[in-house]
């Protein structure tokens, strides 16, 4: 008989009565916090960047590390990582792309195609890392190291250079275009499509997680996955799904890098992967597993597009945007620890 039930603690483990209590095993809740002050301090130290151009801009950063931080975030909630998520969205792009322009093709057969392909290689992910049980850092070191590989040779063997042709001609590219990459106005001020894209995903995934079945196992694989096996958690399927679902948020990042440029470079994406699961980090989730939200990676999101380009409204060297980062994890994970310390202490 299974122990796992639809009712799940809000923090992925702590549980409290009071509200204050609750406020205190929230997982974003350090992440909220470094948001405002962030906020607060850009927007004196920035001339402009509480202008309403300004913060569209921010939300557009925010939104294409968002994008796959969610994911990330449910992955890290699951007990894994994923190394491959950067390279993935480049390998989706360049399917997309090539597939597309070599069979001339409507692009959205291109699109439909990367989806399959994309799918696949988080599936193999997924299957390699449960079948193998080795850790989720070799199996996905390994499918980064092959991408990137692949990416580039395949790139330089099908058109010749380092980067696709221009798809920009072809049929079908301007409603993929208005899916994937089109700015909405709204009271004078440009949106970009990937905010709809960022939103839904939390929300999604934030029902998910708070929700469903599903999101009980996703916690409890991460929480201990010996213990969620022996209560009847399907814990393979579970993974196999995570990795399933970065691969998804990295086929809509994918098309998004597409057709906002209509071609795509090879090389693009080494090193993403570590800003997502930064933003993860951030938002809540821990290393371990077993905690963290959506809403969190979302704030952890948000904090890198606000520093990203704050920096650039405030007139500093960008060389400093790296030291912010870090400075910025230290900060969240060091604050998580201690809001968790004291949500145990007044239990």
């Amino acid at each position: 008989m299974s122990a796992v039930t639809d009712e799940k603690p809000l923090d992925g483990g702590l549980l409290g009565s009071s509200p204050l209590r609750t406020l205190l095993t929230r997982p974003e809740l350090g992440s909220v916090v470094g948001a405002l002050a962030v906020f607060v301090f850009f927007a004196f130290a920035a001339d402009g960047f509480l202008r309403a151009t300004s913060l569209s801009t921010v939300l557009y950063a925010s939104s294409t590390i968002g994008i796959m931080a969610v994911p990330v975030a449910l992955l890290m909630i699951g007990g894994e990582f994923d190394l491959s998520a950067g390279v993935l969205v480049t390998s989706s792009a360049l399917v997309s792309s090539m597939f597309s322009y070599q069979m001339t093709a409507n692009t959205w057969v291109g699109v439909g195609v990367s989806l399959l392909v994309t799918l696949a290689i988080g599936a193999f992910n997924g299957f390699m890392l449960t079948r193998t049980r080795l850790p989720s850092f070799i199996i996905t070191l390994g499918t980064f190291l092959m991408l990137t590989g692949m990416n580039l040779g395949f790139t330089k063997l099908i058109d010749g250079t380092v980067s696709t042709k221009t798809i920009a001609d072809m049929e079908g590219f301007s409603s993929a275009h208005a899916v994937f990459a089109s700015t909405i106005g709204i009271g004078g001020v440009g949106i970009k499509v990937t905010i709809l894209w960022w939103v839904g995903l939390v929300a999604l995934a934030s029902w998910i997680l708070l929700r469903t079945r599903t999101g009980n196992w996703i916690f409890a694989v991460g929480g201990n996955e010996d213990a969620a096996r022996a209560v009847g958690v399907p814990v393979a399927r579970t993974k196999i799904g995570l990795y399933m679902g970065v691969a998804f948020g990295a086929w809509i990042s994918g098309q998004h890098l597409l057709f906002s440029f209509d071609a795509v470079q090879s090389g693009e994406g080494v090193g993403n992967e570590l800003i997502y699961i930064i933003a993860a980090v951030i938002g809540g989730c821990l290393i371990t597993g077993g905690h963290g939200s959506a809403v969190g990676s979302a704030v952890g999101a948000l904090l890198f597009g606000m520093t990203s380009k704050g920096i650039v409204f405030a007139e500093w060297n960008p060389d400093w945007f790296k030291f912010f980062l870090g400075a910025m994890l230290l900060l969240a994970t060091l604050l998580n620890a201690w809001v968790r310390k004291r949500a145990e202490a007044t239990k």
